[in-house]
């Protein structure tokens, strides 16, 4: 039933995350491209590829448990999702984590991955709403500080009320033994919230801000050679801009 539970609660979140993106895409969002159906999934597919292999480089971190690792495969994503729209976000955060599996496996019974998942939304996805609904460098700035918080905030009560716990029942490993790993490191750490506070939080907040640093470096140089092959797109203004 924890399996059954997990799977269900994984799909849901699935269709909830591509919902909302559709629905900003079809409502909210301004000066949308109109891509071909070959260029928005070859782009989707490479932008997600790089993203699954970036996840292959994980770096531990002094200040929590050995399976909070940094990677950097939100900045194709995040790249992906300013170009695209949010929709091509979800699918490549979605895409990276089902390749990592395929070459991988898992080492968290799954948890972790759909960790990277759903958290990584939370991330993309409100970066990219806002960045698309007024397109621009200090909207894309403002929305990944936006992202950063939003994640920061979600992530870590994620972890708290679920995440942990279901990692817990998944891989047979008492919830004492995961607040121990995080004693070893850090005194502080003694219950899940202290977890959550010393360990998750800092995280959150460390990843966005690199994630967020090297996709606003690396965007402006990078979108020349996206929109090389876009003449039969007609650019506003707006989308000059963005561009």
């Amino acid at each position: 039933m924890d399996n059954l539970g997990f799977v269900l609660s994984c799909i849901g979140t699935i269709v909830l995350l591509f919902l909302i993106a559709a629905f900003f895409e079809k409502y909210v969002m301004k000066n949308k491209k109109a891509f071909s159906g070959t260029h928005y999934i070859s782009y989707t597919a490479i932008f997600a590829a790089i993203a699954g292999v970036l996840m292959f480089v994980e770096i531990p971190l002094f200040f929590a448990p050995s399976f909070y690792k940094i990677d950097l495969s939100e900045i194709p994503v995040l790249i992906c999702t300013f170009y695209l729209g949010p929709v091509a976000g979800v699918a490549a955060e979605l895409l990276k984590v089902l390749l990592k599996l395929l070459f991988k496996g898992t080492s968290t019974a799954f948890v972790g991955d759909f960790a990277n998942f759903a958290v990584g939304c939370s991330f993309v996805l409100p970066a990219s709403m806002i960045y698309h609904a007024k397109p621009g460098r200090r909207t894309a700035l403002v929305g990944m500080l936006t992202g950063t918080l939003v994640m920061t905030v979600f992530g870590s009560a994620l972890n708290a009320v679920y995440l942990l716990p279901k990692f817990a029942a998944l891989y047979g490993m008492p919830m004492e033994a995961i607040i121990g790993m995080g004693t070893k490191i850090n005194p502080s750490i003694t219950s899940v919230t202290t977890l959550v506070l010393f360990a998750v939080v800092p995280f959150n907040l460390l990843k966005g801000v690199i994630d967020s640093l090297l996709t606003f470096l690396l965007y402006k140089r990078i979108s020349p050679i996206l929109h090389r092959g876009d003449e039969s797109i007609r650019k506003t203004p707006a989308a000059k801009e963005a561009a």
